[in-house]
């Protein structure tokens, strides 16, 4: 069975280790904050100029001046900071963001990434996105495999205008989690029911299989 968009924040929430300092991208990026373990301690960075950024406010306690980069509203947690955007691209033009998770439209075999424009369609600007890929180590990409046509996003090469080049470490979708290698895309784990001759037909870049693939274990 195909995993929901919160099911795919629910796994990418235990790529988060105990002292990481968190950027959450717009989309599913963003439910992240809602499943990472209450016995580790994280900053969530929103690169509008938050640092302490806590789970999804409930229904009838929103605060509308406490907002993400994707200006929905947020809960802050104890301690949490507030700052200029300029503050907020400091932090991570030098590297203080130990991960950041992205969505994005496509991404390639050899890591790079489209997330930004689909060329004819109106868009307000890049935003932050070529500043984190450029800066990040480890990003994770929280994404679809397929369009809605059915049509792979993960592919030998991007078809629209690039934000980044070679940097996506990981990309975890409804069907599976995949890491990057210099060979392509390399299938770690399948989600729940899903076969691995599902994920090979929904892949259109390189897709290495080695061994057992074992199922996603969510909780």
């Amino acid at each position: 069975m195909a995993l929901d968009k919160n099911q795919i924040a629910m796994r990418i929430a235990k790529e988060v280790k105990d002292g990481y300092y968190v950027n959450l991208g717009i989309g599913i990026p963003t439910l992240v904050a809602n499943f990472v373990r209450n016995d580790i301690n994280v900053e969530f960075q929103s690169e509008n100029g938050v640092l302490g950024m806590g789970p999804f406010p409930f229904e009838g306690e929103e605060d509308a001046d406490i907002i993400n980069a994707g200006k929905q509203t947020i809960t802050t947690l104890p301690g949490a900071s507030f700052f200029d955007s300029a503050f907020s691209f400091g932090m991570i033009r030098s590297q203080k963001v130990d991960l950041t998770i992205l969505g994005a439209m496509e991404v390639s075999e050899n890591g790079d990434i489209a997330n930004w424009k689909i060329p004819g369609k109106m868009v307000k600007g890049m935003g932050g996105a070529m500043d984190l890929v450029a800066s990040a180590e480890n990003i994770i990409v929280a994404m679809m495999h397929v369009n809605r046509a059915g049509e792979s996003k993960l592919l030998k090469k991007c078809s629209l205008p690039l934000t980044g080049v070679g940097c996506v470490k990981k990309i975890v979708t409804e069907l599976a989690v995949i890491e990057i290698t210099p060979k392509g895309f390399k299938l770690l784990e399948r989600a729940p029911g899903v076969s691995i001759e599902e994920i090979k037909n929904a892949t259109e870049g390189t897709l290495i299989i080695e061994g057992d693939i074992p199922e996603m274990i969510l909780n």
